[in-house]
This record gives C-alpha cells, structure tokens and sequence, in this order.
C-alpha cells in the first residue's frame, strides 16, 4: 500500500494500481528525442506487473507497531529506511512472489523484477534498519534473487547491457509513479540517466507543479502533456484505530480517482 493523509483521512493507493500507473508512464515513453527501450514487450510486462505480489497484502492492510496503517509513505522515496517499522519476513516473502508471479509469465521481466527488488533492498536499504533477528533471512534472500537473476539470464541469452537499460528504465518509471502516488512535494531526479537518440545520458527532472501536476526536464513523453488517472481510497482515521476496523473500512471504501498531469518544464521542447 502507498499511503498519504490529509488532516483527517488515510489516502490509499494499492501497489498495482502504482504499478499500473508506472506502465502507462512507460507507454508514452518516446519522442523525436527519447526512444524507448528494447525488447519492450518484456519490459512493459515488468514494469505494468513489478508489484502483482502485493495484491493479497493490500486487500487486508496491516498496522505498524506504532499503530500506523503499514505503507510506502513520501519519507521513503529514494531510500528504504523503516525495516524496524514493518514485518520483514513478510514483506520479503511479498517480494520472492512479485518475481516469481512475473516470471512465470515473462522469465525475461521477471529477471528485470527481481534486479529492481535486489536493489530496494540493498542499495537503497538503511540496513542498520534491520532487526538482527532478520539479517540472515535478509541475507539468504538477497542471494536467492542473484542466483535466479544470473541462471534465467543464462537460459534466455539475455544481454546484461539490455537488462541493465530495462532495470533502470524500471526504476524510473516506478519511481516517478511512486512520486505522485505518495504526494512527494519536493523537486528531484528520477532515478538513474537515460539516453537520448543521440547516446547521450540524461538526469530526468521532476517538479511539483500543484494540483496533481509534475514537469519533467528533460520531456522524455510522447506528446504536449499527459494526463492520467489515479485510482486510491480513502478511510477517516477515527476508523483506523485497530486493525479489524482498519481492514472493513478500507474493504467498504469506495474507489475514487484523481488526475496526473504531467508537462514539459517550462521553455523544455
């Protein structure tokens, strides 16, 4: 679950309707001066589907030891650093069967899937975050998604350069969709450099713009502007006291939706 609040309320956004979100920024990756990347059609399925294992977690949320409805929140874009917050053992096992789940479909996305689950838990983890009890199963993971990433890319001859062009593009993808389901209120890049026709890598960046609205410099999109939905739900925080309440007031709730829009920074072609 992605989760922003007003004074009020919990905003909820399932990981597959993020997901979702990040597909469709991918979709409209392209322009006379950004190519997508290739092989799409794999890439596309991994992108669409890297958070498919949360889906029976996010039917039933969770509370955090501090009584907090248990999700991806602003304070963690770019750097995981909460694992004393959440049920590692639990999450991990979410992130085994996001991978696999793809990888059964695509082994091809499945690999870019488990390359972009590898690296939220590692790079970009605060490991001093990790309960001692949970390192070695952390540990024993880690290595688990390197050895499925280097057999699977062995059987399909896959090129490690193509694989690290997907992984990256995923990330970016994935990160600007995390940017806007959050409500992350600050300027900043999206994750990695992406090549324009020419071979030359550039930091694409965002800004809030108000009201649903983010700019992007350079413009990677297809297009003057793109405008999209957003699905997410919201429950009054009086009725997120305990989990049982927690758990029927987000199954009532209804589904709402915001739009996206992204634009070009201003003077940006």
């Amino acid at each position: 679950m992605i989760r922003r609040e007003t004074s009020t309320h919990w905003v909820f956004v399932t990981h597959p309707d993020h997901a979702r979100l990040a597909g469709q920024f991918g979709d409209a990756w392209g322009n006379e001066n950004f190519a997508r990347p290739e092989p799409y059609t794999g890439l596309k399925y991994a992108v669409y589907h890297h958070d498919d294992g949360w889906l029976a977690r996010d039917a039933a949320p969770s509370l955090t030891p501090a009584g907090l409805p248990e999700a991806f929140t602003s304070s963690l874009v770019g750097a995981y650093s909460a694992f004393e917050e959440i049920d590692l053992p639990a999450y991990l096992g979410v992130r085994a069967k996001a991978t696999s789940t793809v990888a059964e479909v695509d082994p091809y996305a499945g690999i870019l899937v488990s390359m972009h689950t590898y690296n939220l838990l590692s790079e970009q983890a605060d490991l001093n975050s990790i309960r001692p009890e949970h390192r070695a199963a952390h540990a024993a993971f880690l290595l688990e998604q390197k050895e499925f990433q280097s057999t699977t890319a062995a059987r399909l001859g896959a090129s490690s350069h193509a694989l690290q062009v997907g992984y990256e593009f995923l990330q970016c993808c994935d990160n600007l969709s995390l940017i806007v389901c959050s409500g992350y209120d600050q300027a900043r890049d999206l994750r990695h450099t992406h090549s324009d026709r020419r071979g030359v890598r550039h930091a694409i960046h965002c800004e809030p713009a108000g009201s649903g609205c983010y700019t992007l410099s350079p413009w990677p999109l297809s297009g003057v502007k793109l405008v999209l939905d957003l699905p997410y739900r919201m429950v009054a925080k009086t009725e997120a006291k305990n989990l049982e309440s927690l758990r029927h007031a987000f199954s009532v709730a209804p589904v709402l939706v915001d739009k996206v829009t992204l634009l070009p920074a201003a003077g940006v072609v």
